[in-house]
């Protein structure tokens, strides 16, 4: 008996759709993750802030984004591997219970420990939220699977984008404990991920037994090349993160130490360099429906290069238009990326967003880390410097094997 057979005689399950893309569950998933990605940015979005309240050095800095992406990305695929094989529909809402909770002790912590402490509950809200929300969005996609990430993805880049805004506005000028006022943001992000949740948990049979049909759709490659094929979407993610890091982490610091701007117009510039960034994301998976992902992600990681080697000795105006283009181009490469890494290996979208959302955490915190001592050591314009090398590393794509080539096209 096939499985929509059976799903048409059990009650209350409700078959998802195969050929038709849920743009009302694609909505609430893409406004949750607008929801929590704001509320995270808003730890890099006051680092000023801290800096100041805490008398912390770069290195300390760089240990509290450390301690954030380290908590989220460790998780990450542990949530993904265990939620393929049982799936937590209710998951969700409890996941953006951490994050409030962190986002709390966030606005009252005395102490640098508990900062770190509050970080890390954020991370542990994001190591929940990121691969489950994914396989929402593939759910929803109706097979339109670049669209439904980039949509996923462009509401956590427009919340990221938004907090530094709103920390230059209300945090900056109110203090600290303002944090606190965004835990309603928290509470309507539970809110929507409940109903959300309810259409998950209708729909997640629906989803049983395509492992099997996606296989026979994808070209056949051995184990090796598998492998190889994943680390180089490894080394694109080290480098690509690697260098959004110096940008999310230390932008404000770069542009008050070498322009001499006030913290609050350097939010504004972190602001657009974020912004562009979310519509970058945009664009990304829905050209790689089209024309095929291996191309979005050469022309994403390696294109960038040119704009990162001219970005540390360009003036004020042209360090925010470079950022501008950076950001663009840059952020198209993730959703395309993600959607390459799960054709690759069908039937775990679970465990490969968790991998690879995991990942790119790691390598965040990793890189605000690393940078972060740089910073102390040796400046902060040597870090752009040393990090406009970065993107050249995707020249590497080129070995990455051409999965369209035996795929049906999509109906139009």
């Amino acid at each position: 008996m096939q499985v929509s057979e059976i799903e048409a005689r059990v009650p209350g399950v409700i078959p998802a759709a195969e050929n038709s893309t849920d743009f009302g569950i694609l909505g609430a998933i893409s406004a949750s993750h607008f929801l929590n990605d704001m509320i995270q940015s808003l730890i890099f979005a006051i680092y000023p802030v801290l800096q100041s309240g805490f008398d912390l050095s770069f290195a300390q800095i760089g240990m509290i984004t450390l301690t954030y992406q380290i908590t989220a990305s460790l998780l990450q695929p542990a949530v993904g591997l265990y939620t393929d094989r049982r799936p937590l529909p209710y998951s969700l809402p409890i996941g953006m219970g951490f994050t409030l909770l962190g986002l709390l002790l966030l606005s009252v912590a005395p102490t640098f420990p508990l900062l770190l402490l509050a970080a890390g509950l954020v991370g542990m809200g994001s190591s929940v939220f990121h691969p489950e929300s994914s396989r929402v969005a593939r759910m929803a996609s109706g097979g339109r699977h670049g669209l439904a990430q980039s949509v996923f993805q462009v509401g956590g880049n427009m919340g990221s984008s938004l907090g530094p805004l709103l920390a230059a506005w209300i945090i900056v000028p109110r203090g600290r404990g303002s944090v606190a006022w965004f835990s309603l943001a928290a509470l309507l992000a539970i809110f929507l991920l409940l109903k959300v949740s309810h259409w998950y948990k209708l729909h997640r049979h629906g989803v049983r037994g395509k492992p099997q049909a996606r296989r026979a759709n994808q070209p056949v490659l051995s184990r090796s090349k598998i492998f190889w094929s994943l680390l180089i979407l490894g080394l694109l993610i080290f480098s690509k993160y690697f260098y959004l890091a110096s940008l999310s982490s230390y932008y404000t610091f770069y542009l008050i130490h070498k322009f001499g701007v006030p913290v609050q117009s350097a939010q504004v510039y972190l602001f657009i360099f974020l912004f562009s960034v979310a519509a970058g994301t945009l664009i990304g998976g829905p050209i790689g429906d089209r024309i095929g992902r291996k191309y979005v992600i050469w022309c994403s990681i390696l294109g960038v290069a040119p704009f990162t080697l001219i970005l540390p000795y360009a003036s004020l105006f042209w360090t925010g238009a470079l950022t501008v283009i950076i950001g663009l181009i840059l952020a198209s490469a993730f959703s395309a990326i993600l959607v390459y890494a799960q054709e690759l290996i069908p039937g775990k979208v679970g465990t490969i967003s968790g991998l690879f959302f995991g990942f790119a955490f790691g390598m965040g915190g990793i890189g605000a880390a690393v940078l972060g001592h740089l910073a102390d050591l040796h400046g902060i314009e040597y870090v752009y410097q040393l990090c406009a090398f970065l993107p050249l590393i995707g020249i590497i794509t080129v070995f990455l094997p051409n999965l369209e080539k035996t795929r049906p096209t999509l109906a139009a």
